[in-house]
């Protein structure tokens, strides 16, 4: 049983009175760790709400993109990867339209990536109807290295800890006071701006392990594709934004995702990447618009209308159709994912 927030907010008094003001990075990796650990997040119960849960289009048009990848790559046998996988909706929406590609089940073996006990058993719920054994593990790094991956992150780079520069000098931190905590300066040559090297280190081993064994990684989060902004920390708690220094461990901590970094990481690794595109654009160009119109063909009217809404909110810009970008790497040798280039 994950111990009460209280005693993480103990935890990380003590650490600061020991060795003073804890890193920006330290600090979120408490806090996530506890906040993931010790709940679903998902949902109106929840703090906040992704794509997959927004409706069935989004993993159905990920499950087409992969098996479209995987026909054009010659059929190999794969390891399908997700980073994150929530409630395992994603996979489960995808799983379907998998399954009707010949052949594709019979060499494909699923890994999910994910520490917390608790969505491990909703992803093993959601996923079990689908009949396809899943292996769970708790990094990328423990995942063998023995065939072609096809990985997925959807909305996991985001929750990763971020060290951030701050523009006069010294890098942001986190120290105790009277009635809480608060943010505070320690000094560092670090260059202003957010960095993420948890992610930039993921990127950087999908490429290597895709340049060795081929593969392909399919990366979307909410992000900016030019030099790292200042600062979009942010906490989340009953889908409203919160102190992200407050009430340690129950709230979610995210920051915006530099896809600049991602693609020097992985390309300097020998990955191939593609350029970021809009949400809204990548989802359109594979057709998500005519599946709409396919399900709301056979919907009611109600059902038809929180299918068009559900189709609004994933792609227009003022929704998440503009701020939530998707990017790939490939290996060099693999073909180029649907979705991207002209």
């Amino acid at each position: 049983m994950t111990p009460p927030a209280a005693d993480l907010a103990a935890d990380l008094r003590g650490r600061i009175a020991a060795t003073g003001p804890l890193r920006l990075d330290h600090w979120m990796a408490a806090c996530n760790g506890h906040y993931y650990a010790s709940r679903d997040p998902l949902g109106t119960a929840g703090d906040f709400t992704t794509a997959p849960e927004i409706s069935q289009m989004f993993g159905e048009i990920i499950g087409g993109w992969i098996a479209d990848l995987w026909l054009r790559a010659g059929r190999p046998a794969i390891r399908l990867v997700e980073l994150g996988p929530g409630r395992g909706t994603l996979m489960a929406d995808a799983l379907r339209v998998l399954k009707r590609v010949p052949g594709l089940a019979d060499n494909l073996d699923l890994a999910l990536v994910e520490t917390s006990p608790v969505l491990r058993a909703a992803q093993n719920q959601r996923l079990d109807p689908e009949r396809l054994d899943a292996q769970w593990h708790d990094s990328l790094d423990a995942i063998p290295d023995d065939r072609p991956m096809i990985v997925i992150a959807n909305e996991f780079l985001d929750a990763l800890p971020i060290r951030q520069g701050l523009p006069g000098g010294g890098e942001r931190a986190v120290t105790s006071t009277e009635t809480g905590f608060a943010p505070a300066t320690l000094p560092t040559d670090l260059s202003p701006g957010e960095h993420c090297p948890a992610a930039t280190a993921i990127a950087a081993s999908l490429a290597a392990r895709f340049a060795a064994y081929g593969g392909a990684a399919l990366i979307i989060d909410y992000g900016n594709t030019g030099p790292p902004p200042l600062d979009t920390l942010q906490a989340l708690r009953h889908h409203r934004n919160a102190d992200p220094f407050a009430e340690p461990g129950d709230s979610d901590l995210t920051a915006h995702v530099d896809f600049s970094a991602l693609a020097i990481a992985a390309t300097h690794a020998g990955g191939r990447v593609t350029a970021a595109v809009p949400q809204g654009v990548w989802l359109a160009r594979l057709g998500i618009e005519a599946r709409a119109a396919a399900l709301k063909s056979r919907a009611t009217p109600a059902q038809a209308a929180a299918i068009e809404a559900a189709l609004v909110r994933l792609t227009a810009p003022v929704q998440m159709g503009q701020l939530f970008k998707a990017m790939a790497i490939t290996a060099p040798h693999w073909p180029q994912p649907a979705g991207f280039g002209a």
